[in-house]
């Protein structure tokens, strides 16, 4: 979930509109010496821009310790139009400062560097025109849950790093009315969440606005405090509680009136994105992103059909292995009712979560020779997100900051978490799945900072469902049960290819996604729902978890003919992930280098 890739980040920072193009505004100082080598160029120009992007990001900075003298923490990022006009003409400063450095001159490691700016620069001018601005809040989140998020990521022990994140909270509603704003733009020029989707915003609110602060999630944070002196403690609580009531609350309650009376009761009632202006254009570019391949929507949708029958029947036998006599329909009926597959209390599904995670930890050894050094931790998702929220997801943390990355679990309604799909989850957000990828590429120091922070759905994703078919390896799935689980979990990625392209390139409605879903899904209708409406309002995303996992077994597979007995499972994933986060043609390059050299190796002995 915390994930970002180079396009998102060119795409945040150079937010497109549906406006008419204005003049190239001054470009900053990228600092590339025209007399320099290529190399020395390129190196310019991604430490320059970066710096850019974090001191035009803020909230991010903070999160991963950059700070370079910029404030992060005091500060949101400036959402004003003129703000965001500003940023949609980097685009083209960006353009014209790269142009200026050739490929032909560079390192081999700098090539790759070049290969992923160019393709990412290319995207991002041909998304300028989507107005993908006006899409600032949907179920999943918005500006009152970015506010809650700054709170759980602040740096507790650090009486400076707190104070600074109070004065980020002052500016609360400033940051709110900037929210709003694109809200009612989006909702005159017709680009606004569906409907449908919006109706769990509303609530998300209630652990927010309190009539008494100290109720509020937002002063959970100063309320604990523990390793600063009891004069400081005192004093910032006094101070926190007067910001929360006095501006944090009533912009909070007035952004959920304008969303209860006016954005919500107007909002689209159409769920393609296809309705949008420029609609197809614009989930053939969210593919093309979300997938870093050439693929259509078509081959995508087929794709999904292929893989769905082929996970079918290894589901069939694994149930008959359970001596289950009924069809699979009613196997997964008995599986999402009788009561010996759930927990009753939620420190219980927590406390099976950790216990997991601890027996994945000792089998990383087998499988990976380089193991980060930042630590993680599983936790609630927090209630006021749970109910809208998907059944986990991974938080990344910072060594720089000095804060664990988090697994995520969702213990709302306890009746919809069963226990076989526990294993597969945990090794998915957890490890070695999006923890250890995640934090491999934080600490490698010789990388330049967008590749160590930034990533690829493609990529990221498909590692962590690639991490979960690593469970039989790591001595997990013993259980014919948790073994089916696994499948259900590689079915959802699979039935996530049918159902995305079939909402947003075949005119599905809401209830044929949520049928063919639920045809398919050992899933509540409850915990359906809430995975149709994530790939209404985020188009193409989906799509990266099965095509990322092909491609890693694919090149596994490669690796393992090629090299034969000389094939190290633990060189291979060394590879995979010392390179950071690629784009899968990328991906594809390196691992056939590696192979080649490998194979050299052996010829010369």
């Amino acid at each position: 979930m915390s994930r970002f890739n180079l396009l998102l980040i060119v795409q945040v920072l150079f937010l497109s509109f549906a406006m008419a193009t204005a003049s190239l505004a001054k470009c900053p100082d990228y600092k590339i010496n025209a007399q320099a080598s290529n190399d020395k160029k390129i190196e310019a120009f991604m430490k320059n821009s970066w710096a850019d992007f974090m001191n035009d990001r803020p909230e991010w900075a903070y999160d991963i310790g950059y700070d370079a003298g910029n404030n992060a923490g005091d500060r949101w990022s400036d959402l004003s139009l003129s703000a965001i006009e500003t940023r949609k003409n980097k685009v083209d400063c960006l353009k014209k400062a790269f142009a200026g450095i050739k490929r032909s001159g560079l390192s081999t490691f700098n090539k790759v560097n070049y290969d992923i700016i160019a393709e990412d620069i290319e995207l991002s001018l041909l998304s300028k025109k989507l107005p993908g601005q006006f899409l600032v809040l949907n179920q999943l989140g918005g500006v009152h849950t970015n506010v809650v998020d700054t709170l759980l990521n602040m740096q507790q022990n650090n009486k400076v790093e707190v104070l600074r994140i109070l004065e980020r909270l002052k500016k609360v509603p400033r940051h709110v009315e900037e929210n709003k704003i694109l809200l009612q733009e989006g909702l005159k020029a017709g680009v606004t969440a569906p409907q449908v989707v919006l109706k769990t915003i509303p609530a998300q609110f209630d652990t927010i606005v309190k009539k008494d602060a100290k109720d509020s999630v937002l002063y959970k944070p100063f309320s604990e405090l523990k390793s600063l002196n009891q004069a400081d403690r005192e004093e910032i609580q006094a101070t926190a509680l007067k910001v929360i009531s006095e501006k944090v609350i009533p912009s909070m309650q007035d952004l959920k009136d304008f969303l209860v009376k006016t954005y919500i009761p107007q909002a689209r009632k159409t769920t393609s994105i296809q309705a949008l202006p420029f609609g197809k254009e614009w989930y053939e570019l969210q593919i093309r992103e979300q997938t870093t391949t050439k693929m259509t929507a078509d081959e995508i949708h087929q794709l999904g059909l292929n893989e769905v029958s082929r996970i079918l029947k290894e589901m069939e036998g694994v149930k008959n292995k359970t001596g289950f006599k009924k069809d699979l329909k009613a196997f997964n009926q008995f599986l999402l009712t009788d009561p010996k597959f759930y927990y009753e209390k939620p420190e219980d599904l927590i406390r099976g979560y950790r216990e997991i995670s601890k027996l994945a930890d000792a089998e990383l050894p087998k499988l990976f020779k380089t193991l980060p050094r930042l630590t993680y931790g599983v936790r609630e998702i927090p209630a006021f997100k749970a109910p809208a929220a998907p059944t986990a997801y991974y938080m990344s943390g910072s060594l720089t900051v000095g804060r664990a990355g988090f697994f995520e679990a969702n213990t709302h309604d306890l009746k919809v978490r069963p226990k076989w799909g526990m294993e597969a989850l945990t090794l998915h957000e957890a490890v070695p799945g999006h923890h250890l990828q995640i934090a491999i590429a934080q600490e490698l120091g010789e990388m330049p900072e967008f590749r160590r922070y930034g990533g690829y759905t493609a990529f990221g994703e498909g590692w962590g469902l690639y991490a979960e078919s690593l469970g039989t390896e790591m001595g997990f799935y013993k259980d014919p049960y948790s073994r089916y689980g696994q499948l259900t979990y590689e079915m959802w990625r699979a039935v996530r290819l049918v159902v995305d392209t079939g909402l947003h390139s075949k005119d599905w409605t809401r209830d044929q996604a949520l049928k063919y879903f639920m045809d398919h899904m050992p899933k509540s209708q409850l915990e359906s729902e809430v995975e149709i409406d994530r790939y209404i309002v985020w188009p193409g995303q989906a799509l990266a978890y099965k095509v990322g996992q092909l491609k890693f077994l694919e090149l596994r597979a490669k690796a393992k003919t090629e090299l034969q007995d000389k094939f190290d499972i633990r060189e291979f994933h060394d590879q995979v992930l010392s390179g950071g986060a690629l784009p899968l043609t990328l991906l594809e390059n390196r691992m056939a280098e590696w192979v080649k050299k490998e194979k050299n190796k052996v010829s010369k002995k």
